[in-house]
């Protein structure tokens, strides 16, 4: 098993950047799990397979492949091989990826695609259960976080580089949404496990986080 830094936290709280600059500056391969569920909800989406159908979900889920590669430093997201970076970001994926990441036999077989990519290199991963299911016994554990109105806020000016016309309020509410659910369904809720280092990155920039999840790197490695 290789060296493995689990970053947990809820929606919008910066993961994702921060995973890719702490990837970049430690030579981590940076593993997105949220950019897999997204993934198989683009194909739910596109099949128009409902949360309820198991056996056509089990159907993509046997031939999904998904595969991160790093292109002109920018990291794309593949599907079956083809391009989907932008596509799993849309607020259609965004609505459903929450009950499809509750899904039990989505989770089982992302879990089981996330431990085999980790068996042969050194990875940073982030997302809700890293931590506390996927390598309960990671290298060094983060979790990350910041309040409801910062990450909404965060996720508004995001938007608003993109050319996406989201009301705050909107995303507010998402956020509180993603929260709930993510934290009360049955299956590997989010929450911070026991030894993992607490982030609050609510008045702190992205640069300060990246330079503290290197600092703890750094001390684990040594």
């Amino acid at each position: 098993m290789g060296f493995i830094v689990a970053l947990d936290g809820p929606a919008g709280s910066g993961k994702g950047t921060v995973t890719k600059e702490v990837a970049k500056k430690m030579n981590l391969i940076n593993i997105d799990t949220g950019a897999m569920y997204r993934c198989v909800t683009l194909l739910m989406i596109r099949q128009n397979i409902k949360l309820d159908e198991l056996e056509k979900i089990e159907k993509i889920l046997n031939k999904i492949d998904i595969q991160f590669k790093l292109e002109s430093e920018k990291q794309k997201v593949y599907l079956n091989n083809e391009d989907v970076s932008l596509e799993i970001r849309t607020q259609k994926v965004n609505e459903l990826v929450s009950p499809v990441s509750t899904i039990k036999i989505v989770r089982d077989k992302l879990v089981d695609l996330q431990r085999k990519m980790a068996e042969s290199i050194d990875v940073i991963m982030e997302g809700r259960d890293i931590g506390t299911n996927v390598f309960p016994n990671a290298n060094l554990k983060i979790y990350l976080d910041a309040t409801p109105e910062e990450r909404a806020n965060r996720r508004f000016k995001q938007n608003e580089e993109k050319g996406i016309k989201i009301p705050y309020a909107e995303i507010l509410e998402n956020v509180k949404y993603r929260d709930y659910t993510d934290s009360h369904r049955e299956i590997a809720p989010l929450k911070q496990a026991e030894d993992a280092i607490y982030i609050d990155s609510t008045n702190m920039t992205i640069e300060e986080v990246v330079e503290k999840v290197v600092e703890e790197i750094e001390k684990v490695r040594k």
